[in-house]
């Protein structure tokens, strides 16, 4: 498996974290085929990588439940 160089890409904070400063998610949907996700209060402990296959079936289970 090839490194992905993560430093360049802009991140977003999830519409489900809350403003507190707690459960902060970020995500960048500008990778083609990956969708990278981290924690926004830990950037520098690097990122969990989805396929979009695997990531719609996360988001989907996420609003059934």
């Amino acid at each position: 498996m090839r490194a992905i160089d993560l430093s360049q890409i802009s991140w977003r904070k999830s519409s489900y974290s809350n403003t507190t400063g707690g459960d902060c998610l970020e995500v960048a949907d500008n990778i083609p085929a990956l969708i990278p996700v981290r924690d926004s209060k830990a950037p520098s402990q690097g990122a969990l990588l989805f396929g979009l296959d695997a990531w719609a079936g996360f988001i989907g289970a996420v609003k059934q439940s």
